[in-house]
């Protein structure tokens, strides 16, 4: 049976306070049962709460509400992300006063409380799950979708499958776009032929080998596939659609063996589909966004929940002028995302992976908790402004 995915939409048919999103993820918050389900459980709210000056994450109003919905129900909620976030979350709006509980790192202070969960895939032996989620009865994750270089986007699994773990499983998931060979160096007929191949980027992603004066590296997020250095490289240098591939899918292992620290039927999620960027959160800025506002999102099945919200934003078109000028559009198959990331950065093949892992299902079935309707323009439609 698909599972069920809670969309309230970005429009409004009156100029009304309950058609806005945060009356919506009301709506959301109620078709989940959220309240009923947390009666005297410790509750970790899982957000990215951004870096530096950045502003583009989930506004502490809907974090609010979340938090208020699981105080009704008797539940004792808390927000946690990564130490550095949570230590300058203060910077960009999240304190305990405006969200309404308390914010603790999730491998603590010193990123040093952590679970250690055996699981091979590729270069990671084993994945260090934050010791405030792994003890926790409950977790809302509750995420900001945006554009990512590595993933081409981040939603609900990226959020808990990379921002539960410890700094050194993050580091070693990332590598493991590193894991199968890319240079061939008895291919590089000389020092002229390596010197093409690493200038033929005009991103500056091949790079010196640090630990190989001979060789090359890739950085991984900077490479949009363009495929500019294949020209030159004569098979000495290789882009390879399953090293990008490989950390959208480790990132489905992290994502399902943090789950799995969580009873059937205790987590949920919840995301929120505005002033999405090319970048993440982590970048710590924020720029223009580049996609329409899709709404929120809200759903038990995880995989569900980004299926639904990659249908969503495929449907909706580039905003092609707010993209930085250092950004091209290499391709125009696929998301809107692989346009600006790279077509081999795949969402739908992340989710089939995900669903094939057992995570969630890809099939859903879309339920709008505020259908759009035809305005009444007789209806008084402006509010006059409270006076004290």
């Amino acid at each position: 049976m698909p599972a069920k995915v809670f969309w309230g939409s970005p429009r409004q048919t009156q100029l009304e306070e309950r058609e806005t999103l945060p009356a919506k993820l009301d709506l959301i918050i109620e078709q989940l049962n959220l309240r009923e389900r947390v009666k005297d459980k410790r509750v970790a709210i899982k957000m990215h709460l951004g870096f530096n000056t950045g502003y583009s994450m989930v506004h502490p109003v809907f974090v609010r509400k979340v938090v208020q919905a699981i105080k009704d129900g008797g539940g004792h909620p808390f927000v946690t992300d990564n130490p550095s976030a949570v230590e300058t979350a203060h910077m960009r709006g999240y304190t305990a006063e405006t969200l309404g509980c308390a914010l603790h790192p999730a491998a603590g202070l010193d990123d040093k409380w952590f679970y250690t969960q055996p699981h091979q895939f590729m270069n990671v032996s084993e994945f260090q799950i934050g010791g405030a989620i792994k003890e926790a009865d409950f977790m809302v994750d509750l995420a900001h979708v945006k554009g990512h270089p590595c993933t081409s986007y981040g939603a609900a699994i990226k959020n808990i499958g990379i921002g539960c773990m410890t700094g050194t499983t993050r580091g070693q998931m990332h590598d493991v776009s590193h894991f199968a060979p890319y240079v061939f160096k008895d291919k590089i007929r000389d020092e002229a032929h390596r010197l093409a191949i690493r200038e033929s980027c005009p991103y500056g992603a091949i790079v010196d080998d640090r630990s190989d004066p001979g060789g090359l590296h890739l950085h991984h997020y900077k490479c949009n596939n363009c495929l500019r250095c294949q020209a030159v490289a004569d098979g000495a240098f290789e882009i390879q659609r399953e090293a990008f591939m490989a950390f959208l899918k480790v990132m489905n292992v992290g994502a399902k063996l943090v789950l799995d620290t969580f009873a059937p039927g205790n987590t949920t999620f919840i995301s929120l589909a505005t002033q999405m960027t090319p970048l993440c959160d982590c970048f710590g800025f924020t720029g223009m966004a580049v996609l329409p506002d899709a709404g929120i999102f809200g759903s038990d099945d995880p995989v569900a929940i980004d299926h639904a919200v990659i249908d969503m934003t495929a449907q909706t078109p580039l905003i092609e002028a707010n993209l930085p000028g250092m950004m091209e559009i290499v391709t125009r198959e696929g998301h809107p995302w692989q346009w600006i990331h790279g077509p081999y950065k795949d969402p739908y093949e992340q989710l089939s992976h995900a669903e094939q892992i057992g995570m969630g299902n890809c099939g859903y079935e879309l339920v709008d908790v505020l259908p759009f309707t035809e305005p009444d323009f007789k209806q008084d439609t402006y509010v006059q402004a409270v006076r004290s």
